[in-house]
């Protein structure tokens, strides 16, 4: 049975894995991993789901605040070979729960398009493709996502 915790990014397990999803993504991002990875601290982040399978982290996420109303989704990642089943749509839904909590009314977040796995997992829960925000504005590999939470 899979645990899920709400944690923060002191979480030693969270840092494990995010430390995972930085060696994934500099492969699938190339040149623009410098770029992606300055947006991509974890130092200070509030909001952080780590799943469990017993002892061991499978999966995490995080959210932060982007704007006021609006959490922007951070650091989504599953263990290669724990994928497909279901675990990083129940950290979101987690993670859309707890900024509902605080009363925001969106979640946002950006992705690449060298992500498909992310690309199906984020449209396949109700989100919504937008416009290039903030720093991505101009950036071509990059596609946005938002939702609006009930």
């Amino acid at each position: 049975m899979i645990i899920y915790s709400r944690t923060n990014s002191d979480n030693p397990d969270f840092q494990q894995l995010v430390t995972q999803l930085d060696a994934d993504l500099a492969i699938r991002d190339g040149d623009q991993h410098d770029f992606y990875h300055q947006f991509n601290k974890t130092a200070g982040l509030k909001y952080v789901i780590v799943a469990y399978d017993g002892q061991s982290p499978v999966g995490c996420g995080a959210i932060k605040e982007y704007a006021a109303g609006v959490m922007e989704v951070k650091r989504m990642y599953v263990l290669p070979e724990r994928r497909g089943q279901g675990i990083a749509t129940a950290i979101l839904k987690r993670l859309e729960e707890w900024a509902a909590e605080m009363d925001h009314q969106k979640c946002l977040l950006e992705t690449g398009k060298n992500q498909p796995e992310a690309l199906a997992l984020y449209q396949k829960n109700g989100y919504t493709i937008t416009a290039n925000y903030g720093q991505y504005k101009n950036v071509d590999n990059s596609v946005c996502f938002e939702k609006i939470l009930k």
